[in-house]
């Protein structure tokens, strides 16, 4: 049976050399769930979307990425999303050390 991709997007997360990315890089591993915290008043992007885990913010769904999750967060559809990381790479340039994806959620077995 065809089973349709999750991911919507996947990146590098934007700015992690800038925020608190290496605050949380040891803790990392690939499968963790970042949270997705929207930013209206983020003077670079109204769209911005923080991603923070271990309540640090960790850096940015790149601005290419984000204005469609914006709007699904903004008007409450959490839920529907989740991040995921797909990579932990430390040995990498900050700009390539974490890689991560926005997947629909499989509500499937909520429905059960």
């Amino acid at each position: 049976m065809y089973e349709p991709s999750r991911v919507l997007a996947s990146f590098y997360v934007a700015g992690f050399q800038f925020g608190e990315g290496a605050l949380v890089l040891g803790d990392l591993t690939v499968g963790a769930k970042p949270e997705m915290v929207l930013e209206p008043d983020n003077p670079h992007d109204p769209s911005a979307i923080a991603l923070r885990f271990a309540g640090k913010r960790m850096g940015y769904i790149p601005a290419e990425h984000n204005e469609l999750f914006a709007t699904m967060l903004y008007y409450g559809h959490a839920n529907a999303l989740e991040c995921i990381i797909q990579q932990v790479s430390p040995e990498r340039s900050p700009w390539h050390q974490v890689r991560a994806a926005v997947y629909i959620a499989d509500a499937r077995s909520a429905q059960q």
